[in-house]
This record gives C-alpha cells, sequence and structure tokens, in this order.
C-alpha cells in the first residue's frame, strides 16, 4: 500500500510540476463546456425568409404577419416578383421563401382552396426541416382560422375538431442545449481522461523513468494503480467543476443523485483509463499516442454513441457495434441523471454494460502493461 502511495505522490508531483499542465488539467474542460455549450445548439430560431407577395392584399398581410408573430422567422425581404428569389437564396440573405400568388385573396373569398408556395433552402438539412416544419404548422393555423371564420359567417357554426393536449417530460422547452451539456461532460471527460493517461505512462518511457521503474520492486498492478489513481482524482474535480458551470451558466442542474453520477462515472473511468493504458503500450511518443487515441477511438466513438447522430437511424451492423462503445451507456447515464432525475434503479442496465466493458478492457491494457514492463 505504501508503494501504491507513493508512486500516487510521485504523479502528483510530476503534474504539478509542469505549471502548463495546470489550466489544461482544471481550467480547459470548463471553458470547453462552456464554448460547446453555447455553440452546439440546434435550436433554430431567428431564421431568415423572403416574402415573394403578389397578391397586395389584406389576406397576404395577415398570412405575412403571422409568420412574424411566430417568432420563428425574421422577414429580411418583401418582393413581388419570384425572379428575385433565386438569387436571394443563392447568396444566402434567407433560408426559406413564402411566395403568394396573384388571385390567393380570391380564391378564400370563393371559397376555393388557395395555394402558396414555400421553397427551403436544402443545403443545411437541419435548419431547412425546422423552417419547412414552422411554416408549414404556421400555414395551417392560418387556414383553419380562415375555415372557422367562414362557417361562422354562413350560421354553420364552429366545426368540430379533434384537440390534442401535449405534455412535453423532461425538457418542456425543447431546448438542445439541455440535451447538448450533459453530453459535453461525457465527452470531455472521456478527451481528460484518455489523453492524460496515455501521454502520462509514454512521457514515462521518453525521459527513460519507465526502464527505472521496472528494475524496482514495484509490481505491475501497483504501477498501474498508482499511475491511474492521480488521473481518478483529478476526473472527480473536473466533474466538480462542471456540474457547477451547467448549474449557473446554463442552468442546468443535475435532477438525480450526484453520489450516483460519481459512482456511474468511476465505472465509466474503467473503459477510458483502459483505453488510455492500452494507447501507451502502442505508441512510442505523446505525439503518437494522442494521434492514436483521436483518430482510432475518439473520433469513431463520438460518431458511434449517439451524442449527435441517433443510433435508431444507424444501419443494423452499425447499430451492433455501439453495443461496444462504453460513451453511448455513458451518455444514457448522464442525462437519465441531468434531465429525468433517474437513479441506480433505472440505470442498471447500463451501468452493467459499462461495468463488463470496462473490465474487459482494464484487463487487457493491464496485462499489455505488465508484459512491456517486464
Amino acid at each position: 500500500m505504501r508503494t501504491i502511495l507513493f508512486i500516487i505522490q510521485k504523479e502528483f508531483l510530476q503534474i504539478l510540476r509542469d505549471i502548463r499542465m495546470i489550466p489544461i488539467i482544471f481550467i480547459s474542460p470548463v471553458f470547453q463546456l462552456i464554448l460547446l455549450g453555447y455553440a452546439a445548439n440546434l435550436d433554430a430560431k431567428n431564421i431568415p425568409i423572403v416574402v415573394c407577395d403578389a397578391d397586395h392584399t389584406v389576406e397576404s398581410r395577415e398570412l405575412t404577419q403571422s409568420m412574424i408573430n411566430a417568432h420563428y422567422f425574421i422577414i429580411k425581404e418583401t418582393i413581388s416578383d419570384t425572379r428575385m428569389i433565386d438569387p436571394i437564396i443563392n447568396q444566402g440573405r434567407a433560408s426559406l421563401a413564402l411566395v403568394i400568388p396573384r388571385g390567393f385573396s380570391s380564391g378564400i373569398k370563393k371559397g376555393e382552396t388557395a395555394h402558396v408556395q414555400l421553397l427551403v433552402d436544402g443545403s443545411d438539412s437541419n435548419t431547412a426541416t425546422i423552417a419547412l416544419n414552422y411554416a408549414t404548422m404556421i400555414v395551417s393555423s392560418y387556414s383553419g382560422k380562415i375555415i372557422a371564420q367562414r362557417l361562422i359567417k354562413t350560421g354553420g357554426g364552429i366545426p368540430l375538431a379533434v384537440s390534442a393536449e401535449t405534455r412535453i417530460w423532461y425538457n418542456p422547452n425543447l431546448e438542445s442545449r439541455n440535451f447538448m451539456v450533459p453530453g459535453i461532460l461525457a465527452m470531455l471527460l472521456m478527451l481528460m481522461t484518455m489523453l492524460l493517461t496515455s501521454m502520462s505512462v509514454v512521457k514515462e518511457r521518453e525521459i527513460g523513468t519507465m526502464e527505472q521503474l521496472s528494475v524496482t520492486p514495484i509490481r505491475p498492478y501497483q504501477l498501474i494503480i498508482g499511475k491511474l489513481t492521480p488521473f481518478i482524482i483529478i476526473s472527480f474535480i473536473d466533474v466538480m467543476l462542471i456540474l457547477l458551470a451547467s448549474a449557473f451558466v446554463f442552468n442546468i442542474p443535475i435532477k438525480g443523485s450526484i453520489i450516483a453520477l460519481f459512482v456511474l462515472s468511476s465505472i465509466f473511468l474503467l473503459s477510458t483509463l483502459g483505453l488510455g493504458l492500452f494507447i501507451s503500450t502502442i505508441s512510442h511518443d505523446q505525439q503518437q499516442a494522442m494521434f492514436s487515441a483521436m483518430f482510432f477511438v475518439m473520433v469513431p466513438m463520438i460518431i458511434l454513441s449517439g451524442f449527435v447522430f441517433p443510433i435508431e437511424n444507424m444501419p443494423p451492423v452499425i447499430q451492433y457495434i455501439t453495443l461496444f462503445m462504453p460513451l453511448r451507456y455513458y451518455f444514457i447515464i448522464v442525462r437519465g441523471l441531468f434531465l429525468k432525475g433517474a437513479d441506480f434503479i433505472h440505470l442498471w442496465k447500463e451501468a452493467l454494460s459499462l461495468f463488463t466493458i470496462g473490465i474487459v478492457i482494464l484487463i487487457i491494457s493491464a496485462l499489455r502493461v505488465k508484459k512491456r514492463v517486464k
């Protein structure tokens, strides 16, 4: 036990001796959380549109005003010639065009179907989908209002309709930031632990201290525990800093148990620290370790974890591969704890999967390190 404590003390002294590492370890995660929390926002607001009103009537102006009142759109230009739409969208001055043709008002007054056209810039598929849905909803609402007014005037009464009462749980305003910030915590925790672990062990080899350790009575398991423990402590400090930032900067406090978060995070660290150890055994220098971790582990894990792309939309073969990604399960855990207030009872399946994957990775990595030390 004293041997392990001496190794832990040595690791902390080595980390603190490099002053440049302090802001990277403790300030960088909070800075990246704030930066990504504001930048990684999938909500579409203030979408620029152009209105081509060829009718110039009260009804066409009411429809245009409905677009403004919805607070989703900003009308950048109002034109009367459809030939002007193409250059406006091509130049990026508007993402959507509402075309109200001549005869729109007369069609409504005659009780006929009045057509409008929606043209959307599909180069940004996310914004295009959201903008089109918003615009279609506004036009449908305006259409329902016209039908109701006509029936009242003709004495037909108010039309009966089926009304759906919607209740949105856990994220009532559907703000993407509430979904992204917990995911960023998981991503940063993986990034810090995996890179620091892999580069720390490789650095020992570069400066020659690994060879010195290999000839001492220190056993491989003592070396592994001593090397990993400081990064576990640093990870928990980073988690606390990120929790404070998410609560006070983004107003997203954790609804579940903080103790559960730390316990389940420690299970997740089995995988990230194990992968960091494994990368250190196949890398010859710190630069190679960093690139190996980034391109062969982190990027695939982020893509296949459901952080940005829904796993349900992936091909069946890829979905099967995601079952071996520890980050997939940790995302479910942190979002469940942050947004749903989940506890161990609800997250035991993800915790078991994380533990199984983590133990396998850690055993393989420990055997590799033991072989290298000997």
